[in-house]
């Protein structure tokens, strides 16, 4: 995740004179208040040189719905961008305030805050500027202000679930026949996201698996490094402390088992979780692209039914209501020609994202697996070490056992 950060983050504070940067840190995670309103605020540190901001450094504080709101505000205003996806709430209450999942969390937002600020169109975006720079105040009152589901009129409601039921009922009744785009390219790029998704989860299960093997197996080595301690103690002599050191190397061992434990959820398992949940937001953004489509096609078809008409009607001289059916033809003209800009922005950011996010996979991952196979070398060669070094006081203790045997024979 760390490396994740680094790549991602454009720039320093050293950057060289004229080329813009802005670089984000999320730390100091503290738990505020009590029982069911209890939550982690982080603070928030901005460093840059963009004329676009107020000063050069910004330190606020944050909490997890905060980005949420960020999150939600940059998906709205920019379809076609593969937004950065969030870290994943915990699904079990009682781990919410656990130190490692605020840990995952904390380094989980500072990615998805600096690959942001890496990003060239959403480092731009108004809503960054205001969440990395506004006091906590005026956070709060923005996002009490703003209008959600809850805040619409009654009125609003009504039409939601008639919409609802008409769409419900269209599938019911067999009406509703979605258009889907046919282009080969985009068939391509579906498959590849879905499929890239089922063995990116593969690979985060089996990382799990690791990180699980790998603290399982160090409890082993602390237990059964006490047992054979106490086995020392019992025994004494040169066996004893034959045991007894035997006891302590296992305790050493377990140490390092647990912190590559650590390190593999912190630098492995969590990275191939992020890229699951960003092969979901290009998921998301597929969705995007496929309402877009459809709008288009319907404003388009329903342009043309206009059109029709107002012909028939000049062709059966109904010219009183000629007016009212050009109007209508010209209102939905202009919102399906707007409705094929919207699609054509979408398509060509698309290809402009998708080419920037294998770019950054390919980067991400292959050091993700690097730093992987390089600890587990080297974990390899400490287990190896560390037994190998006892090896010649429990040689000491078989040489002295067949002497032993050997005297007691004689006799």
């Amino acid at each position: 995740m760390d490396r994740l950060k680094q790549r991602n983050s454009v720039g320093s504070s050293t950057a060289p004179t004229g080329q813009s940067f802005l670089s984000v840190t999320v730390t100091d995670p503290v738990k505020m208040g009590n029982g069911v309103q209890a939550y982690v605020s982080y603070r928030v540190i901005t460093k840059t040189n963009m004329p676009e901001y107020q000063a050069p450094e910004f330190h606020v504080i944050r909490r997890y719905s905060d980005f949420v709101w960020l999150h939600e505000r940059l998906a709205e205003k920019n379809k076609g961008i593969f937004i950065p996806p969030l870290p994943e709430k915990s699904a079990v209450e009682k781990f919410r305030f656990s130190a490692e999942f605020i840990e995952l969390r904390r380094r989980g937002l500072d990615v998805f805050l600096n690959r942001i600020a890496s990003h060239p169109q959403l480092r731009q975006n108004e809503d960054l500027k205001f969440f990395l720079q506004v006091n906590e105040e005026a956070m709060d009152r923005t996002r009490s202000v703003e209008s959600t589901i809850f805040g619409k009129k009654p009125s609003d409601f009504i039409q939601i679930f008639k919409d609802v039921q008409t769409r419900v009922s269209d599938a019911v009744l067999g009406k509703e026949k979605p258009v889907e785009e046919s282009d080969p390219e985009y068939e391509k790029l579906k498959h590849y996201v879905f499929e890239l998704e089922d063995h990116l989860s593969e690979a985060q299960k089996q990382a799990f698996r690791l990180v699980k093997r790998h603290r399982e197996l160090g409890q082993s080595l602390v237990d059964f490094g006490k047992a054979i301690k106490l086995l020392g103690d019992c025994e004494g002599g040169s066996l004893g402390k034959a045991f007894s050191a035997l006891g302590s190397q296992s305790e050493m061992l377990s140490f390092k088992l647990q912190k590559e434990a650590q390190d593999l959820l912190l630098n492995f398992e969590e990275p191939l979780k992020d890229y699951v949940r960003t092969v979901q937001s290009i998921k998301a953004t597929i969705v995007d692209r496929a309402q877009a489509f459809r709008q288009q096609c319907e404003l388009t078809e329903t342009a043309k039914l206009k059109e029709i008409n107002v012909e028939r009607l000049k062709a059966t001289r109904q010219e009183s209501k000629v007016p009212e059916a050009e109007a209508e033809y010209r209102d939905l003209k202009i919102q399906s020609e707007e409705a094929t800009k919207r699609l054509e922005s979408i398509i060509k950011l698309m290809n402009q994202e998708i080419k920037r996010f294998q770019e950054e996979k390919t980067l991400d991952l292959g050091f993700v697996f690097h730093e992987f196979a390089k600890g587990q070398a080297q974990l390899a060669n400490d287990i190896a070490e560390a037994w190998r070094s006892l090896l010649p006081k429990l040689d000491d203790c078989s040489q002295d056992s067949e002497a032993k045997a050997t005297i007691d024979s004689s006799d």
